[in-house]
């Protein structure tokens, strides 16, 4: 870590020889790579309000879950998954109404800082939840997390042609008989699930740095669909790794570094393609 003497830092240990450092990498390594996987197929159907409106309901059900003796990743799980189903089966009758997911966004704060209200106890894992703390994953929570991001990849694996259909020709889809209810229901609970792997890492109000940052960065660089999936995980990978190599460097907060670098590739793939076009 670093020992501050006036306005000189000094390093006195390795990175690495921390293990919580080594378990803060592969976690925020494993959420990445879920998040820049799903967020692309998130931007691609247009739908990164709904995800954003997914991650407070997260907050919910994980202040829900402090308050009624439970784990916070279970309840933010739990909830997140449910809130997300239920998206996906009203359809395009709600995917693309701002108005009805905002105002699910608002109801959803309302109800954490209710819960948060009756527990003020929570308040500090409120805090964590909102901005999150990669720092603070132990080795239970660490195999839930692969666990989960391996049951959610498999799911997207499984779903990804007709959702790949579903979101550039859904009339088309329809036409052929795929049910883009079911598509929709199964994507947003995979994108509920990613949002709490990432609410681990970024906090609930940080989800969209790695969500959509690498995967609309991904689009403006290349227009290869399997090349855009990949170069969107691996961007999310870089800037969360990059983030927590900056931040043990600096002793400046892993989110802000994660956010700050997701936005400069951001911005740097526009002016590319900008310049390019």
């Amino acid at each position: 870590m670093t020992i501050r003497m006036g306005h000189r830092t000094t390093m006195t240990t390795p990175m690495f020889e921390y293990d919580f450092m080594r378990t803060a990498f592969v976690a925020s390594g494993i959420a990445a790579i879920l998040a820049g996987t799903v967020g692309f197929f998130l931007v691609l159907r247009g739908q990164t309000f709904a995800g954003h409106a997914l991650s407070h309901a997260g907050f919910t059900g994980a202040t829900g879950a402090v308050l009624f003796g439970f784990s916070p990743l279970a309840g933010l799980v739990g909830f997140t998954v449910m809130v997300g189903v239920g998206m996906g089966l009203f359809g395009e009758k709600l995917a693309h109404r701002d108005v009805a997911i905002g105002m699910m966004l608002s109801l959803a704060l309302g109800l954490g800082l209710l819960f948060l209200h009756f527990y003020t106890a929570a308040a500090t894992q409120a805090a964590a939840l909102l901005f999150g703390n990669v720092l603070g994953v132990d080795e239970s929570a660490l195999l839930t997390l692969v666990v989960l991001a391996v049951l959610s990849l498999t799911a997207l694996a499984f779903i990804g042609r007709p959702l790949v259909f579903a979101s550039l020709q859904p009339e088309l889809a329809d036409a052929r008989g795929v049910p883009l209810r079911f598509v929709a229901a199964a994507f947003l609970a995979i994108v509920a699930v990613a949002v709490a792997e990432c609410a681990q890492i970024v906090g609930v109000l940080l989800v969209f740095t790695l969500m959509v940052g690498p995967a609309a960065a991904a689009m403006n660089l290349t227009r290869r669909l399997a090349a855009a999936v990949a170069l969107s995980a691996g961007l999310a990978l870089a800037e969360a790794w990059g983030g927590l190599t900056l931040a043990y460097y600096t002793d400046w907060p892993t989110s802000f570094w994660i956010t700050a670098l997701s936005g400069m590739v951001f911005f740097g793939a526009a002016a590319a393609r900008r310049f390019a076009g």
